[in-house]
């Protein structure tokens, strides 16, 4: 059986934070909007700030040796970027994206590391997020080579449709719409299957009654079926594929 989706993604660093943390942390960041599209920090840079995702959805990309772009994550509202680069004092890993208009906290990372450094237990959430992140990896990892065509485009929402979740609610019929809009091409490099690949695997998925799709917008309208779909036996025939 192909790796159980997760149902219980993490909320995000910045809910994770009582009252007077927020305080103390947005009394040293400045606010800063980007529109779609704008890149909120770039692979290579230098690391002297880290940002807060207060609204919107950013892509992480990073580009590879012959010059292609590939989609590693989303990150959306109470997310926390560039903190591993500019606690390690290293460049940037990743080029970071607005999807969506975004509204973040700046924070300069001198005074990000004086704020852990009087928050203990913020320091073993950041830890946590981290290894998180590397886990989410490796699970993504295990389920790409255990699915492939519309099954593995199914984990993949419906993950994203967990999380969508988190930061507004489903619609009165249980249907989800997905928060980063995505484009097919986007998607493809997430899931390393080419444009025509996921354009297949959506009418797959749409035939069997479990999404809606429009331009950069899809709602899962089942998603428990939608697990179960993405969890069937590899061995099956996927005619996503």
């Amino acid at each position: 059986m192909a790796p159980h989706v997760p149902s219980s993604p993490l909320p995000g660093f910045w809910p994770a934070l009582d009252a007077a943390q927020q305080a103390a942390l947005r009394a040293v960041a400045r606010v800063r909007q980007f529109a779609a599209r704008a890149p909120l920090v770039y692979q290579g840079d230098e690391s002297d700030h880290v940002i807060v995702i207060e609204r919107g959805w950013a892509k992480v990309t990073a580009t590879t040796a012959d010059g292609h772009d590939v989609v590693l994550a989303v990150r959306g509202p109470g997310d926390l970027i560039a903190e591993s680069a500019a606690l390690a004092g290293r460049t940037r890993s990743a080029t970071v994206t607005a999807l969506s208009p975004v509204r973040a906290l700046v924070v300069p990372a001198s005074r990000f590391t004086a704020f852990l450094e009087g928050n203990p237990d913020v320091w073993r959430l950041v830890t946590g997020t981290f290894v998180h992140r590397i886990d989410d990896h490796d699970r993504r990892l295990q389920a790409h080579a255990a699915a492939r065509g519309a099954r593995r485009l199914a984990q993949l929402l419906a993950q994203l449709a967990e999380r969508s979740a988190h930061h507004a609610p489903p619609a009165r019929d249980g249907a989800i719409e997905i928060g980063p809009p995505l484009s097919q091409a986007e998607l493809g490099s997430w899931t390393d299957a080419s444009r025509e690949t996921v354009a297949r695997a959506l009418t797959v998925l749409r035939r069997a009654g479990l999404i809606r799709t429009g331009r950069r917008r899809i709602t899962v309208l089942d998603l428990p079926r939608l697990r179960d779909y993405a969890a069937q036996d590899p061995d099956d025939r996927d005619p996503g594929d």
